[in-house]
């Protein structure tokens, strides 16, 4: 089959006007000009043929002006180089369009020498493809104008006279690194070009030259080189700029998504639930210093609320055990020995060695191997789907060890790794299910295969993606681009190695699956780049259904995590302002109290009345706190075995950001693993202070230790959990509160903290100071407190109000409470009022509907308030519910 292109996409109209609009006025007989080659020790017989401007700097920048004003791009103020940036989206044809504006430099001014400057043996492969594929297309557009392009080879450099002299469109491909050192072929003199620099022929022809993702050569050497080929002026195509050089076009991320340009894009994320009984250890970073190597890195530990993950920096020595405040799993072997910074490894007492971006414990292979069932599951529901239509539909498995796919025996006879075992099985079993009879055509070895580097014996290699290797690689997948594309061929999922990622464009890739056991440090763009073009069909055409163009990247992290990583690259890559951004669009604000505030009369008088600290006391039935425990253990949930969650959502862009949209959910469960029991009544100890007999009492009458077999982390939090709640309730309902002697809170501390905040919809502006001690604005956490605070103000019947300060706190067995509000309210008789306002969506508080922990606080704020004479402490939603 043969890929068919389109010559009437506006979008791609618009961006090839956008560079020729700049040469507006250039006479077409002016644009080239003969001149001698004078090669030394040769008559000057032989003729060059250059690019020629005669328009001045000034009409060039008038045009640039007249292009960004059409374009909305804040126009230029000067020109202050002959470098021009076109922002186009991966997947939106960039290639296309920058050489399609080659064929209309020529037609509209004459304009023949053309060099394009690349950053990588992909990319260079990727141009060379293209200039194959659309040669036929631009051939009848524009009455076959002869042209010729080559791809430059250091060992022919004689070739380049050819393009020097070349009376015709000449293009020469180039890699960025094959001229931008003084000790390059190319910049030396060579004996069979007469003593002459090879590049002194591409200087000669005042080529115009196309940077292709110039982001990657923005070196000082690399810029410096470019300008060294004596460019006429310097076209810079990329969809994420480093640096924006008289920018002429713009078809940012948004505004490709918004036009359907490209895939829409959905993420199947999938992690590992409840599965915290191995001893998790990830290494995210080695540094080494003059006097000292560390590394960071993240493992899991107790802490108040059950078992989290944490992040240390550690040194050689350093005891995982004591880290995690003393988890089990980590007692033995889990001493780091060494840390290798040459090496980017560390080493454990029990002789495991771990590398940067490498974890162990958890449900690793699990959460690949169940990534794997969802690309399969994904990609044969879309291929049955779209096979009536005649799309042929490609998964892509990037991975980081090609031993995974592919490894070799002893003998050196290649044998199956585990990711193509996991594969076979995965596709097996659904293949075999009636309702994917129809596409069960081919045997399970011919639908996958692997795209691989080969070292000198032909074994396929983990590889850096720039090595001598690697360049086979990269054009053998583009020769077989439009071959992976026929529905009669086979080969229907491939795997390839992370580092060739920039050699895959493919526009019927539909999955994109990352299988990487250390951690990627790939961008998300690029991830999704790899399938953003729109798919074609068997003749090659290209389809615009929205239903049809749907990328699905099954991601091993939260879609939250993966959609505020895209948001971020998008925000930072082209400088898009994504709307409700609050922190960049609002000032920071400071919060002053009124001058004169702390000798008002009102406020005093209504200080004095709570200014008073307390202590409390608890008394509790021990027998009683046994059998509420035990009761409150044996209602707890089902203990699930650790499991890996699949869920899906849609990624949309707009405005306002990224957007996110569920789909469906998928769990897989890992029972019947035997896990490392810890010391249970230890762990619940630590959480609950009761003794270990009352502990193992509850467990014991709870008739749920067995659940301990099924997931003991989970077990053991979740008992903490029930045993504490049960022993706050019991503690809270004989709670009493004395003041503690003369001590009350300072005043002082009032002049003591000094508040910034950003503005948001819940700061109250203050109108009338007089009563309150806030001079401009009140920081407030919800729109219920707002709205309290507004009526506070306008109310005749309340004459003083503030909102408590995060230092004015009731110590309770559940932790500190801030309360609300502190108000003088004055009808037939003055009333001092404590309240906390809440919003339950009911004309009255419901407190039913607030947390435990809420509730449990509420009942200590008014055990500590019974204590004071003439103050009430209140639970409200509006103003006037104090009197109620």
């Amino acid at each position: 089959m043969k890929l068919t292109f389109e010559a009437n996409l506006q979008f791609q109209q618009d961006a090839v006007k956008s560079v020729t609009d700049l040469f507006e006025g250039q006479p077409m007989e002016d644009a080239v000009a003969e001149y001698s080659l004078n090669e030394q020790n040769s008559l000057n017989l032989i003729n060059g043929v250059r690019n020629s401007l005669v328009l001045s700097q000034e009409q060039i920048l008038d045009n640039l002006r007249a292009i960004q004003k059409r374009n909305d791009i804040t126009p230029a103020t000067a020109l202050d180089s002959m470098n021009f940036s076109v922002e186009m989206e991966t997947g939106t044809g960039k290639t296309y369009v920058y050489l399609k504006t080659v064929y209309e430099l020529f037609r509209q001014y004459g304009f023949k020498k053309f060099v394009i400057v690349v950053p990588s043996v992909a990319i260079r492969e990727g141009v060379l493809k293209n200039l194959e594929i659309t040669h036929e297309h631009f051939q009848n557009l524009y009455d076959n104008v002869p042209v010729h392009f080559q791809v430059y080879d250091s060992s022919k450099v004689s070739s380049l006279r050819g393009f020097a002299t070349g009376n015709t469109i000449e293009i020469l491909v180039i890699n960025v690194d094959s001229f931008a050192k003084d000790e390059n072929i190319i910049n030396k003199p060579n004996d069979k070009l007469n003593g002459q620099k090879p590049v002194a022929f591409i200087q000669s022809a005042r080529p115009i030259v196309i940077a292709d993702e110039p982001q990657n050569m923005e070196t000082e050497k690399r810029k410096e080189a470019i300008n060294n080929l004596n460019p006429l002026c310097t076209l810079r195509y990329s969809a994420t700029h480093r640096k924006q050089y008289n920018l002429i076009y713009c078809l940012n991320p948004v505004k490709a998504y918004d036009l359907g340009l490209v895939k829409q894009i959905e993420v199947d994320s999938v992690i590992e639930e409840n599965a915290l009984n191995d001893a998790f250890v990830s290494l995210d970073e080695i540094t080494p210093y003059k006097t000292k190597i560390t590394a960071k890195i993240s493992i899991h530990v107790n802490d108040k609320t059950g078992v989290n993950k944490k992040r240390f920096t550690v040194r050689a020595g350093d005891d995982l055990y004591k880290l995690s405040n003393q988890r089990e799993v980590y007692k033995e072997g889990y001493i780091i020995e060494e840390i290798d910074a040459s090496n980017n490894c560390i080493s454990l007492s029990n002789g495991n060695i771990l590398y940067k971006g490498q974890r162990q414990g958890g449900l690793n292979d699990e959460v690949m191997k169940f990534q794997i069932r969802k690309t399969v599951e994904e990609h044969l529901k879309k291929e049955k789907k779209l096979k009536s239509k005649g799309i042929k539909v490609l998964s892509l498995f990037f991975i980081d060890k090609v031993a995974n796919y592919r490894a070799y025996d002893e003998a050196g006879n290649p044998q199956q790794g585990k990711f193509a075992q996991w594969f076979e099985e995965i596709y097996h079993e659904y293949i075999s299910k009636p309702e994917y009879k129809e596409l069960n055509r081919f045997s399970i070895e011919e639908v996958h295969n692997g795209y691989f580097s080969q070292d000198k014996k032909g074994k396929v290699k983990d590889t850096s993606g720039e090595t001598k290797a690697d360049d086979d690689t990269y054009s053998l997948i583009m020769k077989d681009k439009e071959t992976l594309l026929d529905v009669s061929n086979p080969l229907r999922f491939i795997f390839s190695h992370s580092a060739l990622r920039e050699g895959w464009d493919n526009p019927n890739v539909f999955q994109i699956c990352t299988l990487n056991e250390s951690k990627s440090d790939i961008k998300k763009r690029q991830e999704i780049g790899r399938g953003l073009r729109l798919a074609v069909d068997r003749t090659g055409k290209r389809i615009y259904e929205q239903n049809i163009n749907r990328l699905t990247v099954i991601a091993n992290e939260s879609y939250l995590d993966f959609a505020k990583a895209l948001q971020r690259e998008i925000e930072e890559d082209c400088g898009v302002e994504f709307a409700g951004r609050i922190k960049n669009k609002r000032e920071r604000n400071a919060v002053k109290y009124r001058k004169g505030f702390e000798a008002d009369p009102k406020f005093l008088d209504l200080w004095e009345k709570i200014k008073q600290k307390t202590v409390y006391r608890v008394n509790y039935d021990s027998q009683d706190l046994i059998v509420r425990a035990a009761k409150a253990v044996s209602e707890l949930p089902e203990i699930k075995a650790p499991s890996v969650r699949s869920t899906k959502v849609s990624v949309g862009m707009t405005d306002e950001g990224i957007e996110i949209n569920y789909v469906g959910d998928k769990v897989e469960s890992y029972g019947g693993y035997t896990w490392k029991i810890p010391d249970v009544l230890g762990y619940i100890q630590s959480k609950t202070e009761l003794t270990r007999s009352a502990i193992h009492a509850i467990l014991s009458k709870s008739e749920r230790i067995g659940d301990i077999l099924t997931n003991p982390q989970l077990f053991l939090d979740l008992a903490s959990q029930a045993i504490k709640k049960a022993l706050y309730d019991i503690m809270i309902d004989g709670i009493k509160y004395q003041k503690i002697g003369d001590v009350e809170y300072e005043m002082t501390l009032f002049e003591a903290q000094e508040l910034e905040v950003y503005l948001n919809d819940f700061t109250f502006k203050v109108s009338d100071g007089s009563k309150t001690i806030y001079e401009e604005f009140m920081p407030l956490d919800s729109g219920a407190e707002s709205q309290f605070a507004k009526d506070c103000e306008t109310s005749e019947q309340v004459k003083f109000y503030f909102k408590l300060p995060n230092w004015f706190k009731i110590p309770t067995p559940i932790g500190n409470y801030n309360p609300d509000w502190a108000i003088v309210f004055e009808g037939e008789k003055k009333i001092y009022f404590v309240a906390e306002t809440k919003n339950t969506g009911k004309q009255r508080v419901d407190l039913s509907k607030l947390s435990g922990d809420e509730q449990l606080k509420i009942k200590c704020g008014k055990a500590h308030f019974d204590g004071f004479d003439d103050v009430e402490y209140k639970v409200v939603s509006k103003v006037g519910q104090m009197l109620k």
